[in-house]
Protein backbone atom coordinates (compact mmCIF):
# COMPACT_ATOMS: atom_id res chain seq x y z
CA UNK A 1 0.00 0.00 0.00
CA UNK A 2 3.05 2.67 0.48
CA UNK A 3 3.22 2.79 -3.44
CA UNK A 4 -0.01 3.78 -3.50
CA UNK A 5 0.40 5.96 -0.84
CA UNK A 6 3.27 7.53 -2.26
CA UNK A 7 1.93 8.08 -5.38
CA UNK A 8 -0.95 9.41 -4.42
CA UNK A 9 1.07 12.04 -1.91
CA UNK A 10 3.23 13.08 -4.77
CA UNK A 11 0.76 13.22 -7.36
CA UNK A 12 -1.54 15.52 -5.46
CA UNK A 13 1.49 18.10 -4.73
CA UNK A 14 2.40 18.09 -8.03
CA UNK A 15 -1.01 19.08 -9.14
CA UNK A 16 -2.00 21.00 -5.58
CA UNK A 17 0.80 22.61 -4.85
CA UNK A 18 1.70 25.66 -6.60
CA UNK A 19 4.28 28.60 -6.37
CA UNK A 20 3.12 32.04 -5.33
CA UNK A 21 3.40 34.61 -8.15
CA UNK A 22 5.51 37.18 -7.46
CA UNK A 23 4.02 40.06 -9.54
CA UNK A 24 0.82 40.91 -7.96
CA UNK A 25 -0.89 37.35 -9.17
CA UNK A 26 -2.87 35.25 -7.07
CA UNK A 27 -0.76 32.44 -7.08
CA UNK A 28 -1.07 29.03 -5.09
CA UNK A 29 -2.18 28.44 -1.87
CA UNK A 30 1.09 29.35 1.09
CA UNK A 31 -0.43 27.60 4.04
CA UNK A 32 0.68 24.36 4.25
CA UNK A 33 -1.73 23.48 7.23
CA UNK A 34 -4.42 23.89 4.94
CA UNK A 35 -2.79 21.97 1.91
CA UNK A 36 -2.44 19.33 4.13
CA UNK A 37 -6.07 19.11 5.04
CA UNK A 38 -7.15 19.26 1.62
CA UNK A 39 -4.59 16.30 0.59
CA UNK A 40 -6.00 14.07 3.54
CA UNK A 41 -9.68 15.25 2.48
CA UNK A 42 -8.78 13.81 -1.02
CA UNK A 43 -6.95 10.73 0.53
CA UNK A 44 -9.68 9.80 2.36
CA UNK A 45 -12.03 9.82 -0.45
CA UNK A 46 -9.37 7.16 -2.71
CA UNK A 47 -9.28 4.92 0.81
CA UNK A 48 -6.18 5.98 2.11
CA UNK A 49 -5.96 6.68 5.97
CA UNK A 50 -3.99 9.72 7.50
CA UNK A 51 -2.09 7.22 9.36
CA UNK A 52 -0.95 5.65 5.96
CA UNK A 53 0.39 9.66 4.87
CA UNK A 54 2.09 10.05 8.16
CA UNK A 55 3.63 6.67 7.77
CA UNK A 56 5.03 7.26 4.43
CA UNK A 57 5.75 11.13 4.32
CA UNK A 58 5.98 11.83 8.08
CA UNK A 59 4.38 15.11 8.61
CA UNK A 60 2.19 15.96 5.91
CA UNK A 61 2.46 19.69 6.54
CA UNK A 62 6.06 19.57 6.90
CA UNK A 63 6.76 17.90 3.74
CA UNK A 64 4.35 20.36 1.87
CA UNK A 65 5.91 22.78 3.15
CA UNK A 66 9.61 21.65 2.05
CA UNK A 67 7.82 21.44 -1.66
CA UNK A 68 5.89 25.05 -1.50
CA UNK A 69 9.43 26.20 -0.66
CA UNK A 70 11.12 24.19 -3.91
CA UNK A 71 8.77 25.45 -5.70
CA UNK A 72 8.92 29.44 -4.79
CA UNK A 73 12.41 29.28 -4.86
CA UNK A 74 12.31 27.58 -8.39
CA UNK A 75 9.54 30.48 -9.78
CA UNK A 76 11.73 33.37 -8.15
CA UNK A 77 14.91 32.19 -10.10
CA UNK A 78 12.54 31.87 -13.24
CA UNK A 79 11.37 35.43 -12.78
CA UNK A 80 14.75 36.50 -12.18
CA UNK A 81 16.01 34.94 -15.45
CA UNK A 82 13.29 36.18 -17.75
CA UNK A 83 14.01 39.88 -16.31
CA UNK A 84 18.09 39.34 -16.42
CA UNK A 85 17.18 38.45 -20.29
CA UNK A 86 14.89 40.58 -21.23
CA UNK A 87 12.11 39.87 -23.55
CA UNK A 88 12.36 36.73 -25.92
CA UNK A 89 12.44 37.45 -29.28
CA UNK A 90 9.17 35.58 -31.03
CA UNK A 91 10.48 32.63 -32.59
CA UNK A 92 7.37 31.24 -33.65
CA UNK A 93 6.91 33.52 -36.71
Amino acid sequence: MSIKVREFVDFWIETSVHASETHGGQGGEQNAAVLASRCIEMAKSEGISDSAIQVEVGDLTSYIQSRLKAANLLESERVENVIDDGPQPDTAL
